[in-house]
């Protein structure tokens, strides 16, 4: 693998109330991060091009592309009634999405960045996450595509001007992912339609390609998630249905295929537990993949005057058992590699060396963290980070970075970088914060992180010391604490249905179930103990008179 002798700085893009700001990234001097000599600038949105070569700014009447060497605007661009705007994975072109008033008005415009020309537009009545952007790029801009009624449409990426040179007939397709690296291939998903089952059909991309090269059907369909692995020959389809008829799940029920393009494998990938799939994600190599799936869902009693309480499924009261999720990883063939464990996790992310992986539990679970070294097949650490919107892997695959933002969360907004291993490097809070991303780099551009093992280790030495120093601290105030105890406030109503909670909760967790008793329960415990003392006493005094 080819690596620079002097890698770039690592940086990272901060959005707050009053505009972004660019850090200087890890490590930091005197442990705090330095901003670089850009004046902050108002903003609604920010985003990097795939390469990290421009960024797109949007603001409340333009649009501005700023180079990433030194931040500095290179062209701005006023588009009217914009709903949307995207960059292209180079940063060569721009894609926009107008809110149109007649069908003769074309509100999709790609324009050429460096020289501010529209290259092409087109209308669309609207436009959705799946259908955006409506002009899809492989990651080096040599194969473009769009999706269009009953067929694929593909451009000359180096000429718009010629058109659509290119249609591949696929009726009924409502999603397409193009393959990225190389875009050789592209997946195209047609839903169920009068007894017909859903499909997905993987095409190659080529004048001469008229006929599937690999499919799958099934039925109970509503979703679907492509996902591509580098090289373009494994495509993971996790299967969504809204209503799980087994009724096992008021979520619905979720199904993980797995397809390649040389027709060897088609089929369910081998899960080892009943469930859904909460994550799932290909390694950087496009050799193996990591998934997470299982239950962790709580489903309690429905109680019109208990907080806890989910929405109910039907009238009368139901339990349900509660398992953490598990983890596996998984080669091309679908054989299971490693297992990471169980646990209250619903997050995978890869370094981008691969070597390492993060397995956590964010949105409605508590935050754990498990770090794991792939290659050595160990666990190095875990922690927890609260409350976590994003979370993302250094470009040196060295520091993991959590924040939470605003609109989610309007509360404790911030921004924790861990090392590798799970400890805390760094931490701020926020008033408000909007985003909080890495410039995307190249992995082949940083060294093997092997090399960064002892300066970790010595940090974590340094850590040590100075936990043991508040040890003593807490000691001593623990000697001057005042003799009286606080007055133990009442303890707050607990409604009958709730009472499984927390038995619930720890299963959730992994944790082992905690024996609690209510007061008759403890009262009739005590009754029965001393009928055993008196029995017991009889009996000695029985014994003793014989």
């Amino acid at each position: 693998m080819a690596t620079s002798q002097h890698p770039p700085p690592l940086e990272i893009l901060v959005r707050g109330s009053d505009g972004f700001s660019i850090w200087n990234g890890p490590p930091f001097v005197d442990n705090q991060p330095t901003t670089k000599k850009l004046d902050k600038v108002a903003c609604t949105s920010t985003k990097f091009s795939e390469d990290g070569s421009k960024l797109l700014v949007t603001k409340p009447e333009t649009l501005s592309i700023y180079e990433c060497r030194g931040f500095g605007e290179i062209k701005s661009f006023e588009v009217p009634n914009l709903l949307a705007a995207a960059l292209s994975p180079c940063g060569t072109y721009l894609q926009t999405f107008q809110k149109s008033s007649t069908p003769q008005e074309k509100n999709v415009v790609l324009w050429k960045v460096d020289t501010g020309d529209l290259v092409y537009s087109q209308f669309q009545k609207n436009m959705t996450k799946v259908s955006w952007p409506a002009i899809r790029f492989s990651s080096d801009e040599t194969v473009a595509c769009r999706m269009a009624t009953n067929e694929i449409q593909f451009f000359d990426t180096k000429d718009f001007s010629k058109g659509v040179i290119h249609r591949l007939r696929v009726p009924g397709v409502v999603a397409i992912e193009l393959s990225r690296t190389p875009g050789t291939h592209i997946a195209a998903f047609v839903p169920e339609s009068k007894g017909v089952p859903a499909s997905i059909q993987i095409f190659a991309c080529g004048d001469s390609q008229t006929q599937p090269i690999a499919r799958r059907s099934f039925f109970r369909c509503s979703t679907v998630q492509l996902n591509w692995n580098n090289g373009s020959t494994g495509l993971l389809i996790v299967v969504q249905a809204d209503v799980d008829k087994t009724n096992q799940s008021y979520y619905g029920e979720t199904k993980l295929n797995y397809l390649t393009t040389d027709g060897v494998h088609e089929g369910l990938v081998p899960l080892r537990k009943e469930g859904p799939v909460h994550d799932v994600q290909w390694s950087p190599s496009g050799s193996e993949f990591a998934v997470v799936y299982g239950c962790i869902l709580i489903i309690v009693p429905y109680c019109g005057s208990c907080a806890f309480s989910l929405p109910r499924t039907s009238c009368s009261l139901t339990k349900k058992k509660v398992m953490p999720a598990r983890a596996t990883v998984f080669d091309k063939k679908c054989k299971p590699l490693l297992e990471l464990g169980e646990g209250p996790y619903n997050t995978v992310r890869w370094n981008p060396k691969g070597k390492f992986l993060c397995l956590a539990g964010f949105g409605n679970l508590p935050g754990d963290m498990a770090f794991w070294d792939y290659k050595e097949k160990k666990q190095l650490g875990r922690t927890k980070s609260e409350c976590s919107v994003t979370s993302e892997w250094s470009p040196d695959g060295q520091y993991f970075m959590t924040a939470t933002t605003a609109p989610r969360l309007q509360v404790d907004n911030g921004i924790k970088i861990f090392h590798y291993n799970g400890a805390l490097y760094f931490k701020k809070m926020f008033d408000k914060l909007f985003q909080a991303d890495w410039k995307p780099e190249s992995s082949d551009k940083f060294g093997e992180i092997d090399l960064l093992v002892k300066s970790v280790e010595s940090l974590n030495v340094d850590q040590k010391k100075t936990q043991g120093q508040g040890s003593k601290v807490s000691q001593t105030s623990q000697k001057t604490a005042p003799s009286n105890p606080p007055v133990q406030k009442p303890a707050a109503y607990r409604p009958p249905h709730a009472k499984n909670a927390a038995a619930i909760q720890a299963e959730l967790l992994g944790e082992g179930p905690k024996e609690t008793l209510s007061k008759n329960a403890m009262r009739n415990k005590k009754k029965r103990e001393k009928q055993k003392e008196k029995k017991a006493g009889e009996a000695a005094s029985s014994a003793n008179d014989v």
